[in-house]
């Protein structure tokens, strides 16, 4: 009896051990992989269970979970419409609330509610996924208020108002770059002149540096990488992709790559000594990296008949094939990476064979040798990808897309992956999805 209380005792252990955390954009590593085991290797017949549901309001920021607790922003309307309408901006009266939540049961532990009326193209309340760091929680809204809260009370540390502080107008489709926070420093993406990118002591709030000038700051998310033996903060802005020196803002390189309206959103993916980046205009580059010093050139640009085009979803490397949803035709597409060409395309995991749409949408992970998709319909599946082709696994769906794009319902949000399930959101409920096997 002693011996199998033992064992137990152990397997237990060794499985709290592997279970994980998702405390930021894209997880604990920003590299959109699922590091947990004993996840199910197919969904069952009758669905997966799901562990709870809760209401919330409107927000395309995804959750983030860490240390038994879930973090999302939302934003309650008071007044106005939401109206979705890319070359316009519409009012609406409300509070942005940033809301902690217990991971195992979906009960609220505390909320920081701020008033802010919106006057967004795209209005429908946050964009930004809460970062976690040091028991902090870090939470940008969608008009560039940027809280500091300790992650155990939601009481404020510091805080800044982007467009106070820099005498900024909030970008047209508001203010979307998750921070990032790195040894004792959070890195922003702000706008203005000379102040584009900021990084800010992540305890204190002081202003470390401010970098880079450009007439729109984008939509993306830095990406800091190792690389030729030093770490490199990459800043894909309206008008160029950059690399800085995360300890002084100063520019190592630059290399012009000028997105269709300003819309540098995906998170430059690094592969190797290689960096790929792309968007909405027919807009994409492999960069090579040096790799005995910060510096950088051109592999290819794409064209209208090669490479990938994405906006909403970060592309996935692997193994020298980029995976990524194409923003023209709404196809998942695979590309070879050395070349741009293209190897196959698919809408099954987007919008659906037979359909015609543009900006169709799948958040892409992958967990040990598949993914897990997650797309626009709210749907979760998953899916071997690779050079020969895509082949579905199993599919859920998980919650109903209460958004709209171009006419389609849609929910444009990216779920969190921890303690062995997936927490997705639509502008109506949170929702906590069993995956272990």
């Amino acid at each position: 009896m002693k011996a199998r209380a033992f064992i137990a005792a152990l397997l237990f252990t060794t499985g709290s051990l592997m279970a994980d955390d998702w405390p930021q954009w894209m997880g604990p590593q920003r590299d959109s992989v699922w590091r947990e085991d004993g996840i199910v290797d197919a969904f069952p017949e009758g669905g997966l269970p799901v562990k709870w549901r809760v209401p919330v309001g409107l927000g395309y920021g995804g959750p983030a979970v860490a240390n038994g607790k879930v973090f999302l922003m939302d934003y309650q309307q008071t007044y106005g419409k939401v109206e979705n309408q890319p070359d316009g901006r519409r009012l609406l009266d409300g509070a942005e609330r940033v809301l902690c939540l217990d991971a195992q049961t979906g009960k609220p532990i505390w909320e920081h509610v701020f008033e802010r009326p919106y006057n967004l193209s795209y209005p429908g309340g946050p964009r930004v996924t809460p970062t976690v760091a040091d028991d902090k929680v870090y939470a940008l809204g969608a008009e560039g208020n940027f809280w500091c809260l300790d992650a155990a009370t939601g009481e404020v540390i510091w805080a800044k108002d982007y467009r106070k502080d820099y005498r900024l107008d909030t970008p047209i489709w508001g203010y979307s770059s998750h921070p990032v926070v790195d040894g004792d420093t959070v890195y922003c993406i702000v706008g203005g002149e000379g102040s584009t990118a900021i990084a800010y002591d992540k305890d204190t709030g002081l202003e470390k540096w401010r970098a880079l000038s450009a007439p729109e700051p984008g939509y993306g998310t830095p990406n800091l990488i190792d690389h030729a033996g030093r770490k490199q903060l990459i800043v894909w802005h309206s008008q160029s992709i950059n690399s800085l020196d995360p300890e002084t803002g100063n520019v190592f390189w630059s290399i012009p790559l000028k997105p269709g309206f300003n819309m540098a959103v995906m998170t430059p993916r690094l592969h190797g000594d290689y960096l790929f980046a792309s968007a909405i205009g027919y807009v994409s580059a492999l960069i090579k990296l040096d790799p005995s010093k910060p510096a950088a050139s051109i592999v290819w640009r794409g064209t209208t008949q090669n490479a990938v085009y994405t906006v909403n979803a970060t592309p996935f490397i692997k193994d020298g094939t980029i995976f990524g949803c194409n923003v023209e035709t709404s196809d998942l597409i695979a590309v070879k990476m050395d070349n741009a060409e293209r190897l196959w395309m698919t809408k099954q995991p987007t919008i659906g064979e037979g359909n015609k749409a543009r900006h169709g949408t799948a958040f892409i992970v992958r967990h040990e040798n598949r993914y897990v998709l997650f797309n626009e319909q709210g749907d979760l599946i998953l899916a071997n990808l690779s050079p020969k082709g895509y082949e579905e696994i199993s599919r859920f769906h998980v919650l109903d897309p209460t958004n709209e794009a171009f006419g389609r319902p849609v929910v444009w949000s990216h779920p969190a992956f921890a303690q062995r399930c997936c927490f997705a959101r639509n502008d109506k409920e949170l929702v906590c999805v069993d995956l272990a096997r």
